[in-house]
């Protein structure tokens, strides 16, 4: 079952990109036909201000989301904010800085889900910026120029530069990009991930969350599975033993009164007739026994002059007749009667 995403549209506000008509009008796309209910939108302008080691970067967090149910008043939400026309007051982007702020409050996103047993979500970013994405730790100059200089994320072994690359490795994003005049739109999409906590218990065991998680999770659609797996092995089973039984043929034990019994043979869509094949003690031809798929119908003729009675009644169309053994009484024109009774026998 979907349970929506988190898209973040993280758009860089410094001059040297500037959203041109083509940005504008994929950007605006991406909104109005990629979103789908259930979605949660982030807007996240980054730039960097007076303090190049504390660029601004809008939170990613529970109350900064714009929900996405399908409606036209939440695309203009999310339009809306969107920052359309770049700040002059802003300049360099920390990219290594903004990437790692965003994946990190991405997760805990998910994090804080797992902790409450809700379903956990795949994530996108959609990065519109002209700075290189998911480079490696301690980016330089001439990588990209605009890292502040005091930056962190110059120093390969910074701890900054490795909690950006450990969440990379544990998020596994996937890069798609487009270019646009002087800058990139590009797509990264993160799967449902969470980071797993236990915690050791007596016995030598150990209280996994993600154990719990995913029992409380998939335990209502694991019973879902097992039980449809169940019920189409069932209807496989039946269906097969339903047609083994059309393939059947049927053994007719067929008495008069006390007369040793005639023995007939009845396949699928047969018939066969009381007075001819099944011999009565008048000779009088009185309709047909006949098999439909695993039931058995007298069609009975000339109903008046040579009546024949089920169960007490008398027929005078066709009937079905139920069990394995069957009794029809049948007058002669002699003012007598005789029973006929019928045992079914299917044979393998």
């Amino acid at each position: 079952m979907f349970q929506g995403r988190d898209v973040v549209i993280a758009i860089d506000w410094t001059p040297s990109v500037g959203l041109n008509n083509e940005g504008r009008l994929r950007l605006r796309q991406i909104i109005e036909d990629s979103l789908q209910p259930g979605d949660v939108v982030y807007v996240v302008p980054f730039a960097t201000t007076v303090n190049p080691l504390q660029p601004e970067i809008n939170p990613v967090s529970e109350t900064t989301g714009i929900p996405f149910y399908g409606k036209a008043e939440d695309i203009k939400r999310i339009l809306d904010g969107v920052p359309w026309q770049t700040n002059t007051a802003q300049h360099h982007v920390d990219i290594q800085k903004a990437e790692s702020v965003i994946y990190k409050q991405l997760a805990q996103l998910n994090q804080c889900r797992l902790n409450q047993n809700q379903a956990v979500k795949v994530q996108s970013v959609v990065w519109v910026t002209d700075a290189p994405l998911l480079t490696p730790p301690g980016i330089t100059s001439e990588v990209w120029k605009e890292t502040p200089a005091g930056s962190p994320f110059r120093k390969q072994n910074s701890n900054e530069s490795l909690v950006r690359q450990q969440w990379l490795e544990a998020l596994t994003p996937e890069l798609r990009q487009q270019q646009i005049d002087n800058y990139k739109l590009s797509i990264v999409d993160i799967p449902a991930t969470v980071q797993e906590y236990c915690t050791p218990a007596p016995g030598g065991e150990n209280l996994c969350l993600v154990n719990s998680y995913l029992f409380n999770q998939l335990w209502l659609s694991t019973l879902f599975s097992l039980l449809s797996l169940f019920g189409v092995t069932l209807l496989g089973v039946w269906g097969y033993r339903y047609w083994r039984s059309l393939q059947r043929v049927w053994q007719l034990e067929i008495s008069c009164d006390d007369s040793e019994p005639q023995v007939q043979y009845l396949g699928q869509q047969q018939q066969l007739g009381l007075g001819t094949a099944i011999e009565c003690p008048d000779n009088e031809f009185r309709g047909y026994l006949k098999r439909v798929r695993n039931q058995l119908f007298l069609e009975p003729t000339n109903t008046e002059e040579l009546p024949t009675y089920y169960q007490g009644r008398h027929i005078t169309q066709r009937q079905l007749l139920t069990g394995n053994f069957i009794s029809l009484k049948c007058p002669l024109r002699s003012q007598r009667e005789f029973e006929l009774t019928i045992q079914i026998y299917p044979r393998y």
